[in-house]
């Protein structure tokens, strides 16, 4: 320890350079290190740790660390103790002494309980001032721990004898052969007790025993006579009534140092309930394994934690392993390797959450092939829950997973030929759907080529009348023009429902009120309608509000009563029926509509009803059961379509004989009636314009941008053609301050909507009408028009422009 404190550069430290030292210092330290005690030197204000070799043993793993360290570092652990007792002898320069202290000090990474002896003694300056402490001390935990299990074994023997009234002890004199019993030693062998007391020969303790125990007794006696061995035996005694039974003897002999035996002190005591419960263990047992050893299943079984401790014959049978091979953890071995890790994860977490054990895993038959077994297992629990043991079985199953491997694929060979089957119907199906779509669109063609052929013909007739008759001079041509008109009025018409069939017809919806608006339908209803039919509305109180275009829903009210009617040609009742209704998920996923609530508003007729064939073609455009010239077969198609554009839904009840009921679902509007709906359609007269009124129109079709100028002209305007968006917008940037901006939707190039975004960056209070013939583009998203955006439908009469503009205009 010398040459190592030699070694260390003490300049750094606030002991200063070696040479420098005190001689205090340097006197106690060379004591320290000469003597074989272990010592130690707390110095200066740090109390910096100097010590010998005897002494670095109590630094443990700090040494040689502690070296030269303040003990408050050194002893960071324990300086709440030894502290203060350093700092006592400090500041009183008087010693300290203490035996057996506890000391909680941290070795090996956890803290221990430790015990020492030691002292601390001041060291003194020349000027009589305490600059240091030298300490001695030892560590007594070894002995104090000796000494507590001592006592503990001595008070553990003293409970158990007196606590035991079949325990009793003997003390063998042997040269003089005189054997010094307790009373309940005495009692045991059947010795008088004041016999015992005072000393009697050992073979007066032998008159009980069994005469098949006596030899082994004598024999295990003479052994331990011989040796100094521990001895113990148990043999069995025979009580005067013939009742036998069983005790324990156990002693050890002291023999002299030239081996002779000198005494033999011992205990004895009744043994006879635990040989009882031996033998019925030993004998339940033995069932047990016979049990166990006549079932197919392999039987194990564990300790609580999974320590395999037994296998039936069965298990060593099937794996062919030797005895014993396969106890604790070396089961997982005959797992195939694939199966290894599997079996053991489940294994370890039934261990921690007592679940019960159930796995199918691949286990090494003694052929050396792997077959497939069913690995189960339960535990067996105490009183109080906790777990004793684990039982186990081994069930083979390689059949049964053969049967299913086969039943497997027996199942991929079906599901396969339905695959192809469905594959086929399903093609089918979809050849079916073709054809039915291609009857459907040669039917539709059909109808629109006959009626429009018979509204051209009307036009072209009149118009071909008009121009003879005037290139004659003569000026009575207005029936001509009115019939041209209606043609054109009509086409028109069946262009509207054609695009409500579509569902691409711009709708302009607003919130309604379904018995304001049916209630407003009444006295039109009952004129159109006429005096051989009985008309009946039915509304319900509480009705909710629907958000739907009010002219289209006023007209599928009106177009279902109309073919209600011309199915009573005898008259009949007519009943309107409106009720709030909630859609369930299953009805809505067989009807291909939304779940919800939902207004209906059903009409419903005592007519002649329609066939199944009828009502499976009922909406379809241009199928109707009237006679020629009475119906288009557009109206039901047209209320479809509609209805399906408000995401709504129609069903249809009917019954040959008895009559129809056609109920239309629109979804239920959270809000309130914003305005009253206008059920009569007041006419209004064409508005006149102002020449201080400027109309920019923009119309890529020539003949239309013609029609739409010379007419707005007409009514009194200012008007700017322009034949695209790109010409228009140049205008605009150019100084043109139109009052209104009249655009198509669909043009070559820049669009309507586009035109008008442009437009309005420029001048942000443009009024802008759009007008097109068939529109999908973003005026209209969903069929419905955006908020605030004016929509003129080609084609357009006179008197509907001029309606529209004026319209717009005074907004």
């Amino acid at each position: 320890m010398a040459s190592r404190i030699r070694a260390v550069d003490w300049s750094t430290t606030s002991l200063g350079p070696i040479e420098d030292w005190p001689i205090e210092l340097q006197t106690t330290l060379a004591l320290c290190l000469n003597t074989d005690l272990p010592t130690a030197i707390y110095w200066g204000d740090e109390m910096r740790l100097l010590y010998n070799d005897a002494w670095s043993p109590i630094a443990g793993e700090k040494h040689p660390w502690a070296l030269g360290r303040p003990a408050s570092t050194v002893w960071a652990d324990i300086w709440d103790i030894i502290k203060p007792q350093l700092m006592a002898v400090v500041e009183t320069g008087k010693g300290f002494r203490v035996a057996d202290q506890m000391l909680p000090m941290l070795r090996g990474g956890r803290v221990q309980h430790t015990h020492w002896d030691y002292s601390f003694a001041p060291i003194f300056s020349a000027e009589g001032r305490v600059v240091g402490v030298f300490n001695q001390g030892t560590e007594t935990t070894a002995r104090l721990s000796a000494q507590r299990a001592l006592r503990a074994s001595e008070e553990r023997l003293e409970y158990a004898l007196g606590a035991s009234e079949t325990v009793g002890t003997w003390d063998w004199d042997i040269p003089n052969d005189s054997v010094v019993a307790d009373a309940r030693f005495a009692k045991i062998y059947g010795v008088e007790r004041s016999v015992a007391a005072s000393g009697a020969p050992i073979g007066a303790f032998f008159r009980l025993v069994h005469p098949d125990d006596l030899p082994a007794l004598q024999s295990a006696i003479d052994e331990a006579l011989k040796t100094g061995t521990i001895f113990s035996q148990e043999y069995r005694l025979v009580d005067a009534d013939g009742s036998v039974r069983w005790v324990t003897a156990q002693g050890r002999v002291t023999l002299a140092p030239d081996g002779t035996p000198l005494r033999f002190p011992g205990v004895s005591f009744d043994i006879t309930d635990r040989r009882v419960v031996e033998i019925a263990l030993r004998e339940s047992e033995e069932r047990f394994r016979a049990i166990t050893n006549s079932i197919d299943q392999m039987i194990w079984a564990t300790q609580p934690d999974g320590h395999h401790d037994y296998y039936n014959q069965r298990w060593y049978d099937f794996t062919g392993v030797p005895q014993g091979s396969t106890d604790g953890e070396e089961w997982n071995g005959v797992f195939h390797p694939d199966d290894q890790d599997r079996a053991w994860s489940t294994w370890r977490r039934s261990l921690v959450t007592g679940e019960p054990y159930h796995i199918e895993y691949r286990l090494r038959h003694r052929s050396g092939n792997y077959r497939w077994v069913l690995g189960r297992a339960q535990p067996v629990r105490k009183e109080d829950g906790e777990i004793s043991r684990w039982f186990g079985t081994c069930t083979d199953i390689q059949d049964i997973v053969d049967a299913r491997d086969i039943l497997s694929k027996s199942r991929e060979q079906l599901a396969r030929e339905v695959e192809e089957r469905t594959a086929k119907l399903v093609d089918a199906q979809d050849q079916l759907r073709q054809a039915q779509k291609m009857e459907a669109v040669g039917q539709l063609t059909g109808g629109i080529a006959h009626d429009f052929n018979n509204m051209l013909a009307v036009i072209l007739g009149s118009i071909s009348l008009l121009e003879k008759r005037l290139a004659r001079g003569e000026v009575d041509v207005g029936r001509y023009i009115e019939a041209a008109k209606d043609g054109a009025t009509r086409a028109a018409s069946l262009t509207h429902r054609l695009l409500a069939f579509s569902r691409r017809q711009p709708l302009q919806p607003e919130v309604i009120d379904p018995n304001r608006m049916i209630a407003g339908m009444s006295e039109l209803l009952t004129r159109t309608l006429g005096e051989h039919v009985s008309v009946e509305t039915v509304l319900a109180a509480g009705l909710w509000k629907v958000y739907a275009d009010s002219s289209q829903l006023e007209n599928a009210i009106l177009n279902l009563a109309v073919n209600g009617r011309d199915a009573m040609p005898r008259g009949g009742n007519l009943t309107v029926e409106t009720a709030n209704s909630y859609l369930s998920d299953e009805y809505a996923q067989d009807n291909a509509v939304a779940a919800g609530q939902y207004v209906m508003i059903a009409v419903s007729d005592t007519g002649t009803g329609m066939t199944p064939e009828v009502m499976a073609k009922a909406f379809d455009p241009f199928f109707t059961t009237k006679e020629v010239g009475k119906g288009s077969g557009l109206g039901l198609s047209q209320i479809f379509g509609f209805v399906r554009q408000s995401s709504g839904h129609v069903k249809i009840y009917s019954e040959e004989g008895v009559g129809s009921s056609i109920k239309i679902y629109l979804p239920r509007h959270h809000g309130e009636v914003e305005a009253p709906v206008n059920i009569q359609g007041v006419v209004k007269q064409p508005g006149r314009g102002s020449v201080s009124e400027t109309i920019l129109v923009v119309e890529d079709d020539q003949r239309v941008r013609v029609f739409s100028t010379e007419a707005l002209r007409e009514l009194g305007y200012t008007v700017v053609e322009a034949a695209s968006g790109e010409q228009a917008l140049t205008l605009i940037r150019a100084g043109l301050k139109p009052t209104l901006l009249f655009t198509d939707v669909v043009m070559p190039g820049m669009t309507g909507r586009e035109l008008a975004d442009a437009a309005k960056v420029l001048m942000p209070e443009l009024n802008i009408l759009y007008t097109t013939g068939y529109t999908r583009n973003a005026v209209v998203h969903n069929g419905v028009l955006e908020g605030g955006t004016h929509l003129l439908q080609k084609p357009f009469s006179l008197d509907q422009l001029a309606d529209k503009i004026r319209k717009v205009l005074d907004q």
